[in-house]
């Protein structure tokens, strides 16, 4: 979790919400992060309300968290500063 320090743990998974100016661009970071997520073959649950984006990772066939996880994380954090 010190790599990821704005993402929190939640059972067997960790969670963030991003907000943006607007709707368009968080539809912009979503797929900027789908397009990362394709890459990595790991994808996380995405939650969508206006300007607000939560992504939720767990590796579901492996039962809880992997490193996948954590590198799809910092992957969208970098996503989210552009």
């Amino acid at each position: 979790m010190r790599t990821i320090p704005s993402w929190s743990l939640q059972d067997r998974l960790i969670l963030r919400t991003y907000e943006f100016p607007d709707f368009v661009a968080a539809m912009a970071f979503v797929n900027a992060v789908a397009r990362r997520a394709e890459d990595a073959q790991h994808h996380p649950d995405i939650d969508i309300r206006w300007n607000k984006v939560t992504l939720a990772l767990t590796t579901h066939d492996e039962g809880g968290l992997t490193a996948k996880d954590f590198e799809l994380a910092r992957r969208a954090d970098a996503a989210a500063v552009g």
